[in-house]
């Protein structure tokens, strides 16, 4: 169950954008990236774990106040809710977006009430049916078969995008939107249907962050080691290389048949790619509606911990306490994606800061704190290695602010997923 529920905490709507990056790397630097961050990502695991092992502690927002007192614990709690409340938002913007078109697409138009294809309503239906009782469960390791649904959803999902690699040709620079029979006959330029091994263009530069960000679980880490049945730190972090390893060959995956699929042509929102009418790709976005419905929960469960910390950090576990924080968080994130339409925008910047911060900053400034001097002093390869992992977070995170800012001026859409 830990492992579903930490696999169900990495995907993210990101993969939708994973082609695309492909088609502004190439396969080849595109594997390697990929790789590169995924390797990264278990040893920022590795780096908490850590820090947990030596101070007992298995909350983030309290590694933030051992390494730092009062203000770190704020710091790593207020990281953690608007992170994944940008999580949360993005998810439940999906539903709102792609639900209308999929009861559309399954219902003739005159037996179809309005309410039933308005984003807004929906999100509060499946808010209210869906995610609330889900994530009203008191601990996070109930949601593993939930988890392993979502996960399933996400399978179709890569099943179908490779079925449609080998039923489709590589559509020419008219034909978006639609994938192609095979039997039609396009006079595609070399150019935009060649697979690339290493590309190199201005948009490259763009699809790191992309990348770089497509492992961010690192809030529900150390919730899922609490509830461990026999928690260790090896144990946790086998979880957490299965965990990385399994989305690894998912994106692999999905990013290399989505891109042979429409090569140059890629957008940065792969199902955009396919015809809005074709049945199957219907099921695969209601596929992809009901994993981010069912990955909303599992978000949540962070946010509430970490406003547990900061508001009531002695105080017992009380039911009101967990239904009040719940019921005002779906409230407050249903609230942003229905009447704020640029939510997206907003919390795109935010998640420049957020997602790196979780991923290299936070844990291995942590490291370098928490572990004491007489173990591993300052001038250690291990304590080296967390100042060069620190020093890469900021990098990822100034290149990221950078391209956002970009994309506001020039209103150009760079990159996928959130």
């Amino acid at each position: 169950m830990s492992i579903l529920n930490l696999s169900n905490a990495v995907i993210g709507s990101g993969i939708l954008g994973l082609a695309y990056a492909m088609a502004n790397t190439g396969i080849i630097l595109f594997v390697i990236l990929l790789l590169f961050i995924a390797v990264l990502s278990a040893y920022s695991i590795h780096l908490l774990l850590e820090c947990a092992g030596v101070v007992g502690i298995r909350a983030y927002e309290q590694l933030g106040n051992h390494a730092f007192g009062q203000p770190g614990k704020i710091l790593a709690a207020c990281i953690i809710i608007i992170h994944n409340i940008g999580g949360m938002s993005s998810y439940l913007f999906i539903v709102k977006i792609e639900l209308p078109h999929i009861i559309q697409g399954f219902l003739p138009d005159n037996s179809i009430d309005y309410w039933l294809v308005d984003g807004r309503y929906l999100i509060i239906i499946v808010s209210v049916l869906v995610i609330l009782p889900l994530a009203l469960l008191k601990q996070l390791g109930y949601l593993g078969y939930t988890s392993g649904f979502s996960l399933s959803c996400m399978v179709f999902f890569l099943i179908a995008v490779i079925y449609k690699k080998f039923v489709s040709e590589c559509p020419d620079e008219h034909s978006y939107n639609k994938t192609v029979p095979t039997e039609s006959k396009y006079n595609s330029t070399d150019d935009m249907c060649e697979a690339k091994l290493i590309t190199v263009n201005p948009e490259t530069a763009f699809t790191i962050p992309i990348i770089a960000f497509a492992f961010v679980c690192h809030p529900a880490v150390l919730p899922i080691y609490t509830e461990l049945k026999n928690p260790s730190k090896k144990r946790m972090q086998k979880v957490a290389n299965i965990s990385i390893l399994a989305v690894l060959v998912m994106y692999l995956l999905t990013a290399i048949f989505g891109y042979l699929t429409f090569y140059g042509n890629v957008e940065s929102e792969l199902l955009n790619m396919y015809n809005k009418n074709d049945t199957l790709m219907l099921c695969v976005r209601l596929a992809v509606v009901i994993a981010v419905t069912l990955t909303v929960p599992v978000v949540l469960f962070p946010i509430r911990r970490a406003l547990l910390q900061l508001l009531f950090p002695d105080k017992p576990f009380h039911w009101v306490r967990h239904i009040s924080i719940t019921v005002c968080l779906l409230f407050l994130v249903n609230l942003l994606v229905i009447f704020v339409p640029n939510i997206r925008d907003i919390f795109g910047f935010i998640g420049a800061t957020s997602a790196p911060s979780l991923i290299f900053i936070l844990p291995g400034i942590f490291y370098i704190y928490i572990v004491p001097e007489e173990k591993e002093p300052l001038k250690s390869q291990p304590k080296i290695q967390a100042i060069a992992f620190v020093t890469l977070g900021f990098i990822f995170m100034i290149m990221s602010i950078m391209f956002i800012i970009i994309e506001w001026v020039t209103g150009k859409k760079t990159s996928g997923g959130h």
